[in-house]
């Protein structure tokens, strides 16, 4: 099988890296180096009645008749919404509000200003236009499938808009499974249908939820996000990302719905929030730039990729904390993926009190997550990963898949346990160094040119009953 013990000089040195993390892990929570607090809301600069029943904005017909109007804003909320957002005085909100049985808005793409907060008060729902010419950035361009890079316009732009935030116990519902609405008619598909298209070749042109760039210290507080088109929220080239009591809803046949995706960016939070979609439920990402210094704490995912790095990792990751975290019959569970042609570094990254449970693959760390053809210009290499009790229910597969025998993973399992049956579990190691311990673990790996520090051992861990709880 390829394995063998490290020398004693080699274990000494991984003893004592892991007595390291043991004694600082007070210290290593928080890889976030901002001071973060639960958001406030800010006072209200202009309330906005809602003049929409969920009905009508749903409907596609006033999308339609905007279009025979000959303007894609007729009898939608778009131009309304982006005035005020754009009269609003910094340190204030925007706030959308309910008036009697009337509780929708419907908008095409708006833009966040800086320091100004969107608030979507509670049974208020922004609904998305269905219309792909509202968002295409060429005439033509959205609403399909093609080989363009980007065709479409965000939802919601947060660009150069530091300071600013979606905020309110309301949600944004992008409306991705319904039909479509194309010159002025109900086509036949609707956005996540481009995402299945796509499989085949091509790029769905779709439009992202929220997506960010060159803004700092972003927030998203209490709101609901559901139905992306295609991504629901992307943190972009930014420094302070704070993500606090949010629920991330979409189904999981949703192909490409990832729920937060980050990527060349520093000093992130993500807690006490809920999150299942179609794709992966966060990302952390650094095709264009290293990611850094994030938090990810308290949180519950259901269905989805699970807690994900990758698959882009070329200019590193690195500083990652994921503490207290349970997901409940995701596809995947704990992943860093990459390959030869997107790989990169990834380093420092500690997993503690994790409970997974029914998932394909709960653990799953690979560097060949796709074929890159000749593009093998940027080797992932995994190392100084730690999981720290770490419980499992309900089988699967267990890879640790290194890219060579130079590219290699690096993992400590410090108390990982099957709660049920190891044998349920599949257990692969390849180009991989593994140190055991100090907790216990009782998974059986196989595989080739790896190498073990320390042993199993039996032992307990809490159990996960209290960690699994309904999608609110």
């Amino acid at each position: 099988m390829g394995w063998v013990q490290r020398s004693p000089f080699r274990r000494t040195i991984a003893t004592s890296v892991a007595a390291a993390f043991a004694l600082a892990a007070p210290h290593l929570l928080s890889q976030d180096m901002r001071t973060v607090k639960e958001p406030v809301i800010p006072p209200a600069c202009v309330t906005l009645q809602a003049i929409l029943t969920a009905a009508s904005a749903t409907s596609g017909q006033l999308e339609a008749r905007a279009d025979a109007a000959g303007s894609d804003r007729a009898g939608l909320d778009t131009t309304r919404i982006q005035q005020a957002l754009d009269g609003c005085a910094k340190g204030h909100a925007v706030e959308l509000a309910p008036n009697g049985p009337n509780t929708a808005f419907l908008t095409g793409p708006i833009a966040l200003r800086p320091s100004v907060t969107l608030l979507v008060d509670k049974g208020v729902t922004l609904y998305a236009s269905r219309n792909p010419e509202s968002y295409a950035l060429v005439p033509e361009g959205c609403g399909l499938v093609n080989d363009a890079s980007s065709g479409c316009k965000p939802l919601i732009a947060v660009k150069n808009a530091t300071g600013s935030a979606i905020m309110g116990d309301g949600a944004i519902d992008g409306q991705g499974g319904a039909a479509m609405v194309v010159d002025g008619k109900l086509a036949a598909k609707s956005w996540w249908d481009l995402a299945e298209d796509a499989r085949t070749g091509g790029h769905q042109q779709a439009p992202r939820m929220i997506s960010t760039d060159l803004s700092d210290d972003f927030t998203l507080y209490r709101i609901t996000l559901r139905n992306a088109p295609s991504l629901h929220v992307a943190f972009h080239r930014g420094e302070g990302f704070t993500v606090w009591g949010v629920r991330i809803d979409t189904p999981r046949t949703a192909r490409n719905t990832d729920g937060i995706d980050s990527e060349q960016a520093k000093n992130i939070t993500i807690t006490r929030s809920w999150i299942r979609t179609g794709d992966d439920d966060i990302a952390i990402k650094a095709s264009d730039g290293s990611t850094t210094g994030v938090t990810i704490a308290h949180n519950r995912f259901y269905w989805g990729h699970g807690m994900s790095i990758g698959s882009e990792t070329n200019f590193g990751v690195s500083q990652i904390r994921v503490q207290d975290l349970s997901l409940d019959g995701p596809d995947f569970g704990i992943r860093i993926h990459s390959s030869a042609g997107h790989g990169g570094p990834v380093e420092d990254v500690v997993y503690s009190d994790v409970c997974i449970r029914d998932s394909k693959n709960p653990i799953d760390f690979d560097t060949a997550y796709s074929f890159p053809g000749k593009e093998i210009i940027a080797l992932p290499e995994y190392q100084n990963i730690v999981l720290r009790n770490v419980r499992l229910l309900g089988g699967g597969k267990i890879q640790l898949n290194g890219f060579d025998k130079t590219h290699r993973i690096d993992v400590t399992l410090d108390g990982v346990l099957a709660l049920d049956r190891p044998d349920l579990y599949r257990a692969q190691a390849l180009h991989t160094d593994i140190t055991f311990g100090p907790g216990p673990v009782n998974l059986i790996f196989t595989g080739d040119d790896s190498t073990v520090t320390g042993k199993q051992a039996k032992g307990a861990l809490p159990d996960c009953t209290a960690k699994f709880v309904p999608f609110p």
